[in-house]
């Protein structure tokens, strides 16, 4: 009597190996702040990371072919007052990336295409509403200039970027301090982990809670909890004995997990990475040294180990590309890019093949940079799958577009001075002496800043200049 004892999956081989070190990110100094973010985000163009910086916040965006030793003297973006604690690129444009703060703030940055010759000081636009430090940020998945916020206020902000105003607060439903925050595919519902052991799952637009799971993990360290496509809630904490456990939740019957598995004892809190393509979710401890990756399916036991990606380094962080960023040439599913002390480390998640056809089984269409909503259609209550892509012929980057912000004027809010009227007009006439005043201020300053815009790029042709001379 024949016996199948192996489970048949095509990711059962899935392998992964670093890169080689001319292919590295050397010389960063990597952020020492003590907060359980990734420190790192990554897109097709540009890999940005969390660094140590004097008198303040900063991140360093580097593109993806600036590997090799990075110079100490490379612009960073420094708008922060305070310590940065997340970053993230916007799903939709692949030069906009927004960053989160101990300051309280959040900004939102326009990265160009080339080096900047300076450190980046000036956001497009500054997002503050938070009365404590800001501790995570996420974009929606398929609304445009989407921006989610949550802060150690235990309040949860949602903002339009492209306004620079507040679509919505969620206030009154954290107790305490909020440990992570996750979209759903079409991102119509949030799940949240929470200081009080409770995950909840919440409906922004409606302002409601509309599951809740109290205690998924009995530890009392960190719970992490991410949607799977299917709607399902996969979640990372630790059992009441400090054993790292994963779960497997379905969200019409919150009260008995589908599966919950014990891994080891370790205290690093488990950063889960979820591909939907292949439906293989990668944990990453911060200060392991190893990836573990499992295949989720509908058989038993539903949450199915792969195999253990290992090496001798702690990782400080971890950023994980975006599908339409991988080379299919080489059957690569996945890449992670590994933080140590001093550099950034990128590791390539491999299905062997043999034939050099694209493998359609591996690459199902995935979410392109095309929104499929905008922020207002959103917010009345419209959902929208993400605009999918094929990586038949590999994905090209698009041109820099350039993020504008709109705000609107409250003026146009206010009702009409009706009586009033004539003695507005008054004034107005009574000012026009000092409006003169005011507008030849102006035209001098202006004339000022392109005399000094005329001598820095005299000073900067110089310095090229000296340095090709030196070289």
């Amino acid at each position: 009597m024949s016996r199948r004892v192996v489970r048949q999956s095509k990711f059962r081989h899935v392998f992964g190996q670093p890169v080689k070190a001319d292919q590295m990110y050397e010389d960063i100094r990597v952020s020492k702040v003590t907060w359980d973010s990734s420190f790192c985000a990554v897109n097709p163009k540009f890999v940005a990371i969390i660094v140590e910086s004097g008198g303040g916040g900063a991140f360093i965006v580097l593109p993806l072919a600036k590997t090799g030793r990075v110079d100490k003297n490379h612009p960073l973006v420094t708008g922060h007052t305070a310590p940065v604690l997340d970053i993230d690129w916007c799903p939709h444009n692949d030069n906009v990336i927004a960053s989160a703060s101990e300051d309280t703030t959040v900004m939102v940055w326009q990265i160009p295409d080339y080096v900047p010759v300076r450190n980046m000081t000036e956001p497009v636009v500054t997002l503050e509403g938070h009365s404590k430090r800001v501790g995570i940020i996420a974009w929606h998945p398929t609304a445009r200039n989407v921006l989610l916020s949550a802060g150690s206020d235990n309040l949860v902000i949602l903002w339009n970027v492209g306004t620079g105003e507040t679509l919505l607060a969620l206030e009154d439903m954290h107790a305490d301090l909020i440990y992570n925050v996750g979209w759903n595919r079409n991102g119509s519902l949030l799940v949240t982990t929470c200081k009080d052991k409770r995950v909840r799952v919440i409906d922004p637009r409606k302002r409601q809670v509309v599951a809740e799971k109290a205690r998924p993990h009995d530890g009392a360290r960190p719970i992490r909890a991410i949607f799977m496509a299917d709607g399902k809630i996969f979640t990372t904490g630790f059992s009441r004995m400090s054993e790292r456990q994963l779960g497997l939740w379905d969200l019409n019957n919150f009260e008995e997990p589908i599966a919950l598995q014990e891994m080891d004892t370790s205290n690093g809190v488990l950063l889960p990475f979820y591909d939907p393509d292949s439906s293989i979710v990668y944990l990453c401890g911060k200060g392991d040294s190893s990836i573990r990756y499992f295949e989720i399916t509908d058989e038993a036991p539903y949450v199915h180990y792969l195999s253990t990606y290992s090496s001798k380094e702690p990782q400080r962080g971890m950023g994980f590309m975006p599908k339409r960023g991988l080379d299919v040439s080489k059957c690569e599913i996945a890449r992670f890019f590994k933080l140590h002390e001093r550099k950034c480390e990128p590791i390539v998640m491999t299905v062997p093949r043999k034939s050099d056809l694209f493998q359609d089984d591996l690459y199902p269409d995935t979410p392109g940079p095309e929104p499929a909503l905008e922020a207002d259609e959103w917010l009345a209550g419209k959902d929208a799958e993400p605009i999918l892509i094929s990586l038949r012929d590999g994905y090209v980057p698009v041109k820099n577009r350039e993020l504008k912000v709109v705000k609107k004027n409250i003026l146009d809010n206010k009702p009409p001075p009706g009586s009033r009227r004539s003695q507005s007009t008054g004034d107005a006439n009574l000012s026009r002496p000092a409006l003169e005043e005011v507008l030849e201020e102006i035209r001098a300053l202006k004339e000022t800043v392109r005399a000094h815009e005329k001598r820095i790029s005299d000073l900067e042709d110089k310095l090229c200049q000296f340095t090709n001379g030196t070289e």
